[in-house]
């Protein structure tokens, strides 16, 4: 008699049944199961689960998810050709592993309804065209790379580069949006996991948030399915009418977990010793973002890369570039100038975003990007020490203006009207005013609420400038 009241069922349905011929930690070799698909979820004898990792002639491969106390001779049988998840509305405020046991002290969490995690990406006519952007109250992204609801947009960096601080920014940024944000936290350590959830209580995004933790150090296979299991629980609410953010924080380490499931299941190697099919991993992943039309809802994708030594040239990088409609690209080298956030804005680029912005921001966008690379040649000249001409040094003055302006500790965070305003402001004054940068934000901030239309930005800047240049009389 088995102890298992789940198992004794599955067997008594007259489920394919197997039995354990072969344990490599969480890699279990099974004979039987006959019929069996890839992907497939199987009950251990002692009521662990397993995903069908690879179907062979004599064995199939299994991939354990809960445990590596797998023993030889055990009985498995099958519980579900297709592997699902619990998925559901009450999932929201919570913290799980990719298993939706709760991490958190809220007690136990009650979903019936499932949702495979290798479901296919909508079709193109299930699709619709974006048009609406995601504002993450960072004032550089909003203006120069904007995001936009269902669009698929990279987060690259070195470690400690500001990437998750832009994340963390940009989800606390849709609290009150009506938006759901799922964080997939992935082989990161125990002190940035606590600082994430720190953040999101202390903030009350928590109450809008899902967090799905995979420990590496606990489990490799959790981490293996984690952004699959993510994102199906963000597809189920997708689908259900809620516009849903997903954060992959991040796919650097997922892809290590991949390449060593396939290396120990002996798949052969390709560039950096990845898999055939890691690319195929990740885009069947992503392409499941986007913007239904039969009910005009969202799921954003911002799948996060760590990128040593600022090499975005690397197997990894560029594969998800290839794969999503744009990159923010944080670098060592910016953050070292004191720039924060520390975004490389000659080679990020939101292929997407223009189509959400209003006339007045692309305006805005382009003249800033001329400007800061007027700048950028005027900074190469300075570093030669000789005089400089008096455009050059305007160009300098006003690359410096817009940087202070962009700079933006993580606790900030900016509605698109006082970006614009702010911006406006720094560019009316065409870089000849000393402006006293904290002041401005703050009289934007309070600002802002009184602009009724999109002319009204032009006289309250002009206002604007007059109170918060250096020197000038109070207002």
């Amino acid at each position: 008699m088995y102890d298992n009241s789940a198992f004794q069922q599955l067997v008594s349905n007259g489920l394919p049944t197997g039995e354990v011929v072969g344990v490599e930690r969480y890699l279990v070799s099974v004979r039987g199961l006959d019929g069996v698909a890839i992907g497939a979820l199987i009950m251990f004898e002692s009521g662990k689960r397993g995903m069908v990792r690879e179907v062979g002639e004599d064995v199939v491969l299994v991939l354990n998810l809960e445990t590596e106390a797998t023993k030889l001779g055990e009985f498995v049988v099958l519980a579900n050709n297709t592997f699902t998840t619990d998925v559901g509305d009450a999932l929201i405020g919570r913290i799980i592993t990719p298993l939706c046991q709760p991490l958190d002290t809220k007690g136990p969490i009650r979903l019936e309804a499932t949702w495979p995690i290798y479901n296919k990406a909508p079709g193109i006519h299930e699709r619709n065209l974006l048009n609406d952007q995601l504002p993450s109250g960072v004032i550089i992204v909003d203006t120069l790379f904007p995001i936009v609801l269902g669009q698929r947009i990279a987060i690259l960096g070195d470690t400690k580069s500001g990437k998750s601080s832009f994340l963390l920014q940009l989800g606390i940024n849709q609290t009150n949006l009506d938006r759901i944000v799922v964080y997939v936290l992935i082989g990161k350590r125990r002190i940035e996991i606590e600082q994430t959830i720190r953040v999101l209580n202390e903030s009350g995004a928590i109450n809008s948030s899902i967090v799905v933790i995979a420990n590496i150090f606990d489990s490799l296979a959790q981490s293996y399915i984690a952004p699959y299991v993510g994102c199906s629980i963000a597809e189920y609410l997708w689908h259900n009418g809620r516009d849903v953010v997903i954060i992959y924080d991040d796919l650097s380490s997922h892809a290590k977990v991949y390449r060593e499931v396939s290396l120990l299941s002996q798949t052969s190697p390709g560039r950096d010793s990845y898999p055939g099919d890691m690319f195929f991993a990740h885009s069947s992943l992503l392409e499941r973002a986007g913007k239904l039309s039969e009910n005009g809802k969202t799921l954003t994708a911002l799948p996060t890369v760590v990128t040593p030594g600022d090499d975005i040239t690397a197997y990894l990088p560029t594969s998800i570039m290839s794969i999503t409609d744009g990159q923010i690209i944080f670098d060592l080298n910016t953050f070292r100038q004191n720039i924060r956030p520390a975004v490389n804005t000659g080679l990020s680029v939101s292929r997407v975003g223009g189509r959400a912005q209003t006339p007045r921001q692309k305006v805005i966008s382009s003249t800033l990007f001329k400007k800061l690379a007027d700048y950028r040649q005027a900074a190469e000249f300075a570093h030669f020490g000789s005089d400089m001409t008096p455009e050059t040094k305007l160009s300098l003055e006003f690359g410096r203006l817009i940087h202070d302006a962009f700079h933006q500790t993580s606790s900030e965070l900016f509605s698109l009207i006082e970006q614009q305003l702010i911006l406006e402001t720094i560019l009316v004054s065409g870089g000849q005013h000393k402006i006293n940068i904290s002041l401005l934000k703050k009289q934007a901030r309070d600002l802002a609420p009184s602009i009724q239309q999109d002319t009204d930005i032009d006289a309250l800047a002009r206002q604007l400038l007059q109170v918060v240049t250096m020197g000038a009389a109070p207002a």
